[in-house]
């Protein structure tokens, strides 16, 4: 993840004052840092992931940025088996840096997790300038410009394409 990217990703758990945000993809632990340093100090960081060593890692590199262990709770497996499991309208925020072909579902579920005035941001739409190049493009890039379309023409969303690392796309749901 680019420092423009966590950078970004702080300011909006901040600007939405969130309490209670979920992450499709720990990887590491470095977006969930972030996450984390925007959040409020009572917020819970709920991350899913199908590679157990990655919710390991990242609950390692959490507890040695200084975060308290009830900051954050590890969800383990696919992100579309756990997701319907999760609280309807109880997320302020939804970060999806999980499989790019499966956005587009994400985004179906994330409509259903956040409240009112609750932001879904998805990471890497850019897919190294492909999404924007003319030429014959892969399934991934395909369905990446299918998710730009979707929520750009979203009369349920209000949308923004941020130009930071490989392109952040976030929507405030109304």
């Amino acid at each position: 993840m680019s420092p423009g990217t966590g950078a970004a990703l702080r300011l909006l758990a901040a600007s939405v004052d969130a309490k209670a945000v979920a992450e499709i993809g720990t990887g590491c632990g470095v977006s969930g840092i972030h996450l984390l340093h925007g959040m409020r100090p009572d917020g819970v960081l709920t991350t899913v992931d199908q590679e157990p060593e990655h919710q390991q890692s990242a609950r390692q590199a959490f507890r040695e940025a200084g975060f308290a262990g009830n900051r954050a709770r590890f969800i383990p497996g696919p992100a579309l088996d756990v997701l319907p499991r999760l609280a309807d309208s109880g997320y302020d925020l939804v970060f999806c840096d999980g499989d790019r072909q499966e956005y587009q579902d994400y985004l179906a579920e994330s409509l259903r997790l956040l409240r009112p005035g609750g932001l879904v941001a998805f990471e890497g739409v850019f897919a190294n300038g492909r999404t924007v190049d003319s030429g014959p493009q892969p399934t991934e890039v395909l369905r990446l410009r299918e998710l730009v379309r979707t929520v750009r023409e979203s009369q349920e969303l209000v949308s923004s394409l941020l130009p930071v690392g490989d392109g952040l796309l976030c929507a405030v749901k109304r």
